[in-house]
């Protein structure tokens, strides 16, 4: 009994007390802000096509079907050219920020509408990715991605390197007007009654209001039990978001596989032949022949792409098969990309698989990333004492430090 309680408070202690997976977090937020945001950019030419008001899926259309499935959609709040140019500018550049990590808590909210809206807008656009994009922009708001690899970590490190010398550190004046304006936007559309119900506006006003209370606390220098109950809080939401989103690609995984168990063309090891012959998915006629051209091969890749899809959710516990299974899945989605043309589906499915790699791998591709930075630059680290991007190393426990991976064995 002494045994189990203390087994139990050690998990409560280590969920409440620090956010894990700080490394996968950050992949998994630059992988889908990038990802949106090369989408949005390449589709910048036919954004009028896609998603403006004179398209072929028109606005009244839109409007029809958002009114019977109450998906939001901010897109539906005028039919004008400006509001829908303004719009699509928005969720660039928020989808940017979210990339690099600046303000990431405001980021990541205006990113989540971003891709609600325009996803909701026309829903016959996507290619399976949108359907994970479209998840993932919403758990990404209750994690804090912006810990490490961001221009946030940056320049709290940056601050609490000056506080060391003991110079003076100026409050933060961004934030506030950040937060002034969106509490006015929010509060402007609700009045205009432009919200007719659903979870996103309840989220939105939840999450500007304990935006608010954050700053508030943190500016208050004997708000010790305060700032310990809300960064409690926000240690639990981030650790549940981070292992609904694992989750979330277990659910992808296993039920595609099983799925594809039940298909005549899957049990006779022929599946993959056919969409390599299809017009619409052979950008590369030729590389697509020369896959194709031996039986055999076709035959393995299809029952592979079955078994490896129906085990990994039950090889998430054993470090080495874990990782044997995540290179085969990434370089599978990898030859998609290529192969089939589908490159947004295949990084939204990578970055979701990111978020099972190792962090002491994560550590290794990030000491890669700033020494080639450097390189570039012609600047070395000059920030002593950070992780090669301007951030504070992250205090590690002894599991983690054992591990090398947060949540599970790695």
């Amino acid at each position: 009994m002494n045994r189990l309680s203390l087994t139990l408070s050690r998990a409560i202690a280590r969920v409440t007390e620090s956010p894990l997976g700080r490394y996968q977090s950050a992949v998994i937020r630059i992988g889908f802000a990038g990802t949106w945001l090369l989408f949005l950019l390449r589709e910048f030419p036919h954004r009028q096509e896609l998603y403006g008001p004179d398209g072929p899926w028109s606005w009244d259309l839109a409007q029809r079907l958002t009114s019977d499935n109450h998906a939001f959609t901010a897109l539906m709040w005028s039919g004008g050219q400006v509001w829908f140019e303004s719009f699509y500018l928005l969720a660039i550049l928020s989808s940017a920020a979210l990339m690099l990590g600046w303000r990431t808590r405001t980021a990541s909210l205006l990113f989540m509408v971003g891709v609600l809206s325009l996803q909701n807008r026309s829903v016959f656009v996507g290619d399976g990715g949108d359907n994970v994009l479209h998840l993932m922009s919403i758990y990404l708001v209750f994690t804090r991605c912006g810990g490490v690899w961001s221009l946030d970590a940056r320049r709290a490190a940056r601050r609490e390197a000056a506080r060391e010398r003991g110079e003076r550190v100026h409050g933060d004046r961004v934030g506030p007007v950040l937060w002034a304006v969106l509490g006015l936007v929010l509060g402007g559309v609700t009045l205009a009654g432009r919200f007719d119900g659903g979870l996103v506006p309840v989220l939105l006003w939840t999450a500007w209001a304990g935006l608010g209370l954050w700053g508030a606390v943190q500016r208050l220098e004997r708000a010790r039990e305060p700032r310990i109950l809300l960064d409690v809080i926000a240690n639990v939401l981030h650790n549940g978001a981070l292992c609904v989103i694992m989750a979330e690609a277990c659910l992808i995984y296993a039920t595609a596989g099983w799925y594809k168990i039940q298909g005549s063309r899957w049990q006779d090891g022929t599946a993959v032949y056919y969409p390599l012959h299809l017009d619409y998915f052979s950008p590369w006629p030729g590389l697509a022949d020369l896959m194709s051209s031996s039986g055999t091969i076709m035959m393995i890749v299809t029952y592979g792409t079955v078994m490896v899809q129906v085990a990994f959710p039950f090889t998430l516990f054993n470090r080495r098969v874990k990782n044997v299974l995540l290179v085969l899945m990434m370089t599978e989605h990898a030859v998609i990309a290529v192969v089939l043309g589908l490159p947004f589906f295949s990084l939204a499915m990578i970055t979701a698989d990111a978020v099972f790699l190792p962090t002491s791998f994560l550590l290794l591709l990030g000491g890669l990333v700033a020494r080639a930075r450097g390189r570039l630059t012609g600047r070395g680290d000059q920030d002593r004492g950070t992780d090669g991007d301007g951030t504070l190393p992250a205090p590690r426990s002894p599991e983690e430090s054992e591990r090398g991976h947060v949540g599970f064995t790695a």
